[in-house]
């Protein structure tokens, strides 16, 4: 296939369709997420190693609620040149910030929660809270220092014109940087995937094990909250990744292509990257599911007769809490001090 000039060939067309779906994702996810961190801000126990990593979920898809205002309004080809700019070099990489950070902090909650069933009379050093707020800070470093430079990095002047995209506007070396910063991220999404599948395989595998034990009914709707945090992390992650490297590839002129494959592909990358910024709708849900606090008051807050049920023995210091299981109640009774015959 012969290399068609960029500037005849219009692959930005016709974005209105998915603006519509950034509305609905925009005003779920910025109430769900104002609601949860009205919830968390009112926590006393913000000290579990589940919690902080919730908690850093959480500020990342603040991110992207600053970014989805921007991208609609550019999807609509209603911005200004000058705000198109912006939008490329600054809340373009918000989106991508919020991706990578959310699936390196639900990597790490998929290992807590399995650790916390597997071994609950233990604690391994990645569920103590002091180690759980070093590895966030190192975690946010680390994405920073690979996404930043996508914005430091000095734009080329270029003439307005409906077929520029934000590729257009970079230098060499910005493209450069711009698919290492990729094939970097699809290494990330590879290792904590790795971590999220194997975490969740092996708690479905010891809830399914108790598939015999008088409260099975408990282990049961733990099973199904676990198979839809693992579908809904397959849904949201998994088709953009498969998408993105033939399109960046695409994009960096390493592989020849013709105009209707480019306008396919692109077309692929947004459909995708919809899923993927639909995580901002299921992640309070996450909250609610895997943070036995965030829950308590959840039900306190909404009035429900639950919250007169909850034992004082629910709220200890945080020194005490670092040796407690944060997981789902119905999960850990599960699991009674004497386990049950597999028989």
């Amino acid at each position: 296939m012969s290399l068609t000039n960029s500037s005849d060939c219009n692959i930005y067309s016709d974005m209105e369709p998915f603006t519509y779906f950034y509305y609905l994702i925009f005003l779920i996810g910025f109430i769900g997420s104002c609601f949860a961190l009205w919830t968390f801000a009112h926590t006393e126990d913000k000290c579990k190693s589940m919690n902080i990593y919730l908690i850093n979920l959480l500020t990342a898809d603040f991110l992207l609620t600053l970014a989805l205002p921007m991208k609609i309004t550019v999807d609509l080809g209603i911005a200004s040149w000058k705000l198109k700019i912006f939008h490329c070099q600054v809340t373009a990489c918000f989106i991508y910030i919020n991706m990578y950070l959310s699936i390196i902090f639900l990597g790490f909650v998929s290992m807590d929660r399995c650790l916390q069933l597997i071994q609950k009379c233990k604690i391994y050093r990645i569920q103590e809270p002091g180690f759980a707020r070093m590895i966030s800070a190192v975690v946010w470093v680390m994405v920073l220092f690979i996404m930043v430079p996508n914005m430091a990095i000095p734009i080329q002047e270029i003439q307005e014109a409906p077929t520029v995209g934000c590729i257009d506007f970079k230098t060499k070396v910005g493209r450069d940087w711009h698919v290492f910063t990729n094939f970097i991220c699809s290494a990330i999404f590879l290792n904590f995937s790795a971590m999220v599948l194997i975490s969740n395989f092996l708690t479905i595998k010891l809830l399914y094990q108790n598939k015999y034990c008088g409260n099975y009914h408990n282990a049961k709707k733990a099973l199904v909250n676990i198979l839809l945090v693992t579908a809904s992390y397959i849904i949201c992650f998994v088709p953009y990744h498969i998408v993105r490297i033939p399109y960046t590839l695409s994009q960096s002129k390493a592989i020849t292509t013709d105009c209707s494959l480019r306008q396919s592909l692109f077309k692929a990358k947004e459909s995708t990257l919809l899923f993927g910024m639909s995580n901002l709708c299921f992640d309070p849900i996450l909250y609610y599911y895997l943070s036995n606090t965030f829950r308590m008051k959840v039900i306190k807050t909404l009035g429900s007769s639950k919250d007169k049920r909850v034992s004082s023995d629910d709220t200890e210091t945080c020194g005490k809490q670092a040796k407690q299981t944060d997981f789902s109640a119905e999960t850990l009774q599960v699991f009674p001090e004497d386990k049950c015959d597999a028989n």
